[in-house]
This record gives structure tokens, C-alpha cells and sequence, in this order.
């Protein structure tokens, strides 16, 4: 038992210390994260539709907002299509989705130059056994975007 007390008795005497030897202030080591960056977010579309969903609308806009205090470099936006259609309908599907989603955000601020379309119609569009067709009627998009100064 007599033990224990000074244990505990050296543990309550360090605890009162508010400074240990050869360790820094937590404020001088810990930041702030910066939202800049390479960034990767989707946008789902539903079936046969290029048109923004508000979810997606929201996806876009709240990324735009994260990213405000950025320089954005490049902007790769990639439209997707499921495989129930021909090729050539599923590829126009994707480029109208990349387009909906490239002027939602240039729409947001965001530099037009910075814009690199691609579409893969269902090609691209990759899913596990057993998922849903849907995880393919989708738009990838991939920002670089670095701090400004």
C-alpha cells in the first residue's frame, strides 16, 4: 500500500508540471490543415440524366467553398455512363455530364482554363461483382490546387 501513495504521490506532483524539458508548446507544433491541394470528389447522376441533382449541386458548392482560398491549377472532370445503353449514346451521356459539371463549377469561381474534359461513356466505368449499376452514372472529378501567395 505504502507503495502506491508515493506512486500516486509522483504522479500528481508531474502532473502540476507545465513544462517538460526538451518538449515544445503544442501550439508551436500543431496547424491548421490546408485545404489545398489535390482533391477527389463524384457527382451522381440519376439514370439517363445529365442534369445536377441538388446533392450534387451541394457536393460542388461545398467543395468550391473549401477551396476558396486556393489557387486552382487543373481540373479534371470525367464523365461516366452505365453499360445499359449502345456505346455511343453512353459516351454522349458523358460528355454532357462532364460539361454539366465543369460549368457548375466555373459557375463557382472556379478558372475555366484550368478545365480537362474526358468521357468514357461506360468504358471507363469500373464496378466490383455483385454492385450497383448506378456507382457508374457518375462524373470523377480531380483538383490540383496549391496555396496562393
Amino acid at each position: 500500500m505504502k507503495r502506491i501513495m508515493v506512486i500516486l504521490a509522483g504522479a500528481a506532483a508531474l502532473a502540476g508540471c507545465g513544462w517538460t524539458p526538451g518538449l515544445r508548446d503544442r501550439a508551436e507544433i500543431v496547424t491548421e490543415p490546408s485545404p489545398c491541394g489535390v482533391k477527389r470528389f463524384d457527382v451522381y447522376f440519376a439514370e439517363n440524366e445529365a442534369r445536377l441533382t441538388n446533392a450534387a449541386l451541394q457536393a460542388i458548392g461545398l467543395t468550391a467553398t473549401q477551396l476558396q482560398s486556393c489557387d486552382i491549377r487543373r481540373v479534371q472532370v470525367v464523365g461516366l455512363a452505365s453499360a445499359t445503353g449502345d456505346v455511343t449514346t453512353n459516351l454522349n451521356l458523358s460528355e454532357r455530364r462532364a460539361l454539366a459539371v465543369a460549368e457548375a463549377l466555373e459557375a463557382a469561381g472556379w478558372p475555366a482554363p484550368a478545365f480537362e474534359l474526358g468521357a468514357v461513356g461506360d468504358a471507363g466505368a469500373t464496378t466490383a461483382a455483385g454492385t450497383n449499376e448506378p456507382l457508374r452514372r457518375r462524373t470523377e472529378v480531380v483538383v490540383e490546387a496549391v496555396e496562393r501567395r
